[in-house]
């Protein structure tokens, strides 16, 4: 039998198959993109597909109504092949990763992030923005019958007139092959390019006498988004930056599901192959073409990524993260190379990886923690980043504590059912007329751009507004009735952002009591892990100074709003920071800075790590905290709900 799946602004995938194959399996193995946070069970209702010809055995879902199930419409992890059929892939359930971002330099905001990370590490006291990789143009006389000196010799001398440190001259085999031939294509006349340490320069490339680029890529994997920039390593100005949905994607939202399929037969691999073919070599490739140079001019890659990615990414065994004692494979592993990988840049690259601290606070947050500098701060510095797990950390210059909660993907769109990434169409910004309750929202993309479903920041704000405005109570329960307002059968209510008419697909984009009570036990864990981090060192949120929060969940939380749903502490506004993706930045300095590099592995061997799950109380304040704003209204005078 045969499945041809037709991707919706791409094109069709022919696979052979069995009877009683699962349409969403029988996708993952073709290495078609279909987004399946719930890895398959049914939950989510995210793997929406059409059935165009053939027949699917399936089952009825909540996810899909009667019409739209006569008209084709199907939940693939729910569909077992019978006979040869045509599906649908459309957009929707791709373009977490085809609506790849590439070159994006007209934000000044995004481009002044690295460049106060810059400006803040170089200050007196803190870290140069020097590294040891070096462009040497050299210019050698040709061999003659008088000169014989072989062409190595010929270039280590050269070399070593050009950089007088370099005592010891290294020339790899990958250069090795090629020296011949480039050294006479170009007259004797080449440039050099690659890695001055300690009194030895390890040549990484040769090419032309003019091309002088050495380049550096800053990585984050994050469990949902691939976020990445190419810098001047001699400047650290900014080349190029590009992000994707994560490829694994398809095999869960959250890292347990991932381990598990990690462990099925080739499940590493194709994990492996999702993150490296699928995700970060299109980035680097299209960075690359943007910044009109060669990939083998990346001489240097660091990476800053969550425990359970990290060992994805290397394709080590990861099940003993989720595994009681929980022991990870490394925290810090030092003499990976690009090549290693067959990651797209020069193959002797060193692969910095962030180092971890425990099986579930990883080197995103450790890298996130370098870019805010609260390890040089005397002042009570809070470091908050919003993700699929949520993670802290609290100190200063003399202590820091870190741990992790399990927030889950809501703060990524997922268990949202209008949830999404914040790609074209989310609605990012919401406000809400307290007495006609229409809403006005602002949707990522251009101009015009039709809503299609809600990411992070969104969901934040339409809760907040739905509270402030009294359409829903302490538990997330609706008890305002309007035109905004629906029930379905059994009662249950849910709140339209946009109508079947006014949204891009077709399809109501709004906001039920399940997606409510799911976002009220994310939030929760937040809060409940700031409280019990703060009670870890006696402490009360009066003695925070600074947050910073962190997380790619639109363009920029509404701090009042976090705070007005008990998200956040109840601190002056003030003192909220939004940094973006502090991962990113943080990997930004340590690709540039030797110094940062070292620094962010004295930061992670200094932090401490509590485990949630076996502190006492944590699952008293995390119950108290899983209402709006908490069952202790005391802690936050200033929520507003407008009776």
């Amino acid at each position: 039998m045969k499945v041809t799946f037709q991707i919706e602004g791409g094109s069709p995938v022919q696979v052979d198959c069995n009877a009683g194959d699962n349409l969403l399996e029988l996708a993952r193995r073709a290495n078609v993109a279909i987004d399946a946070p719930c890895s398959g069970n049914g939950s989510c209702g995210k793997c929406r597909v059409k059935i165009l010809e053939g027949e699917v055995e399936s089952f009825p879902s909540r996810h899909i109504t009667d019409e739209e199930y006569e008209a084709g419409w199907r939940l693939s992890c729910n569909c077992k092949v019978i006979g040869d059929c045509n599906v649908l892939v459309p957009d929707i359930a791709s373009a977490y990763q085809s609506r790849m971002k590439t070159a994006d330099l007209s934000s000044p905001e995004e481009v002044a992030i690295f460049e106060q990370a810059k400006k803040n590490m170089e200050q007196e006291g803190a870290i140069p923005f020097t590294n040891s990789f070096r462009a040497l143009q050299l210019e050698m006389t040709a061999p003659t019958e008088e000169d014989t000196m072989p062409d190595i010799e010929r270039l280590q001398w050269a070399i070593q007139a050009a950089e007088p440190e370099a005592l010891k001259v290294q020339i790899p085999y990958t250069v090795m092959v090629k020296l011949a031939t480039v050294l006479r294509e170009e007259n004797f006349r080449v440039t050099v390019k690659g890695q001055l340490k300690d009194d030895t320069f390890t040549c990484m490339e040769l090419c032309g006498y003019d091309d002088t680029a050495i380049v550096g890529a800053a990585i984050d994997i994050g469990t949902t988004t691939v976020s990445m920039v190419l810098v001047d390593l001699s400047n650290g100005a900014i080349l190029a930056k590009g992000s994707s949905g994560n490829g694994q994607i398809r095999f869960g939202a959250d890292v347990i599901n991932r381990i598990i399929q990690s462990t099925k037969p080739g499940g590493r691999k194709a994990l492996q192959d999702a993150v490296v073919k699928e995700t970060l070599n299109p980035i680097l490739g299209n960075l690359c073409r943007s910044a009109g140079i060669s990939a083998k001019s990346i001489l240097n890659i660091a990476i800053g990524a969550n425990t359970t990615m990290n060992h994805l990414l290397v394709g080590v065994d990861a099940d003993p993260v989720r595994m009681d004692p929980y022991i990870p494979s490394f925290f810090s592993w030092d003499g990976l190379k690009a090549g290693d990988l067959k990651l797209v840049a020069n193959p002797l690259a060193p692969v910095i990886i962030a180092p971890n601290i425990g099986s579930y606070v990883g080197g995103d947050i450790t890298a996130g923690t370098l870019a805010t500098m609260m390890w040089d701060s005397d002042e009570m510095t809070l470091f908050i980043d919003l993700g699929t797990n949520g993670e802290i950390v609290f100190g200063n210059r003399d202590f820091l504590m870190s741990c992790a909660c399990s927030a889950g993907p809501a703060f990524e769109g997922g268990d949202i059912s209008c949830g999404m990434r914040a790609t074209d169409g989310a609605v990012e910004a919401v406000t809400i007329d307290k007495e006609t309750m229409e809403p006005t929202v602002t949707i990522v993309g251009e101009p015009g751009q039709k809503c299609v479903g809600i990411c992070g920041s969104g969901i934040i704000d339409t809760i907040s507004e739905l509270y402030r405005t009294g359409i829903i109570n302490a538990k997330g329960l609706f008890v305002r009735e309007g035109d905004r307002v629906k029930r379905d059968e059994h009662g249950m209510g849910r709140y339209v952002l946009a109508t079947a008419e006014e949204s891009e697909t077709g399809r109501e984009v709004s906001i039920n009591e399940v997606d409510i009570d799911n976002f009220i036990r994310a939030k929760g864990a937040i809060y409940s892990g700031i409280d019990t981090l703060l009670q870890s060192v006696d402490m009360t949120p009066d003695c925070i100074e600074k947050v910073y929060v962190a997380g790619g969940i639109g363009s920029g939380i509404n701090m009042k709003n976090a705070v007005n749903i008990g998200m956040l502490p109840d601190v002056e506004l003030e003192k909220y920071h939004y940094i973006g993706n502090s991962s990113l930045t943080g990997a930004y300095a340590m690709v540039m800075s030797n110094l940062a590099n070292d620094k962010c592995h004295e930061v992670a061997a200094n932090m401490t790590y509590l485990e949630l799950s076996t502190y006492p109380g944590y699952m008293d304040s995390f119950v108290a905290a899983c209402f709006l704003p908490h069952t202790d209204s005391s802690l936050f005078p200033n929520s507003v709900q407008e009776m």
